[in-house]
């Protein structure tokens, strides 16, 4: 009943997307109008993201079980979006009901299927670790479609697409996957390392390669600061960003305040780490400057 009751609340409230290139001087604007759900910020700043469009502003606001935010945004080359195809695609994925599937670009080498495995890792950072990795998948006859690897506070973790390199096609021998666990995770395990070098498939279904390193590097607690190296130097002494965390007990909210040095991504990283850390963005207002 709950479910019907939904569906009809989203017929009679469809999502409505603007695109508007004239209230800006310097920017694009896209206001996005629809019933709120969890995670509904995160998918819309990732289309946004997958077609590396930089956000300059964003306001947040999902109060009463419906959204709206409103996005500044320009090309790579700081330009306002023109381009009519762009545009019309940009509004179709966004009012999309059935949930947002990243676009093909975003797609590529994400999704577990008959054509390559999809290989998780997760371990200590080194000088040279992805070419250790690829060299034990080289030599376990294993070709490397495509691969990401993120590093942080001396942790690693990496999504690498691999193929059987006489057949051409995903490798499925649970012996043989066995022994890829086995070897990469003695490449993956550093020395005095006490948190165990992990090696897994990818889930089945649709995953966005970014949001999954996303979540493998938070199941790995990157954020655990190491205090020092293995040859005893103190790290982590760049400037940071600066985070404020502070309560608003009148409206039941935490409110938390960053600033930081302006990078691509950085708002979707930022969205990313909350809602992994089962967090819910009401309300927020964004300014992005280089």
């Amino acid at each position: 009943m709950d479910d019907e009751f939904a569906k009809l609340i989203r017929r009679i409230n469809p999502p409505r997307v603007v695109i508007d290139n004239d209230s800006c001087e310097d920017a694009t604007v896209i206001q996005v109008d629809r019933i709120n759900k969890h995670g509904i910020l995160l998918e819309v700043v990732q289309v946004l993201t997958d077609l590396n469009l930089v956000i300059r502003k964003a306001y947040i606001s999902s109060d009463g079980g419906w959204f709206m935010d409103v996005f500044n945004v320009v090309d790579c080359e700081g330009k306002k979006i023109t381009d009519g195809e762009l545009i019309s695609y940009i509004q179709k994925k966004l009012e999309s009901d059935d949930g947002f599937v990243p676009s093909l670009k975003g797609m590529v080498g994400l999704v577990p299927s008959e054509e390559h495995t999809s290989i998780e890792l997760a371990g200590t950072d080194r000088p040279g670790l992805l070419s250790e990795v690829c060299a034990v998948l080289a030599n376990l006859d294993c070709n490397v479609v495509n691969a990401e690897i993120w590093t942080h506070n001396a942790r690693a973790a990496a999504v690498v697409n691999v193929t059987d390199n006489t057949t051409g096609c995903a490798i499925k021998d649970p012996k043989r996957l066995a022994l890829i666990k086995e070897l990469l995770c003695n490449v993956l395990k550093g020395n005095n390392d006490l948190k165990t070098a992990k090696m897994s498939l990818s889930p089945p279904g649709v995953t966005h390669r970014e949001r999954r390193l996303h979540q493998i590097m938070f199941d790995d607690r990157d954020y655990e600061k190491i205090e020092k190296s293995e040859g005893g130097r103190v790290q982590n002494k760049s400037c940071k960003p600066h985070v404020i965390v502070s309560d608003c007990t009148e409206k039941h909210y935490t409110v938390i305040t960053m600033r930081s040095k302006d990078r691509p991504k950085l708002l979707f990283d930022i969205v990313c780490t909350l809602t992994d850390m089962q967090y819910v963005i009401f309300h927020g207002r964004d300014d992005f400057q280089l």
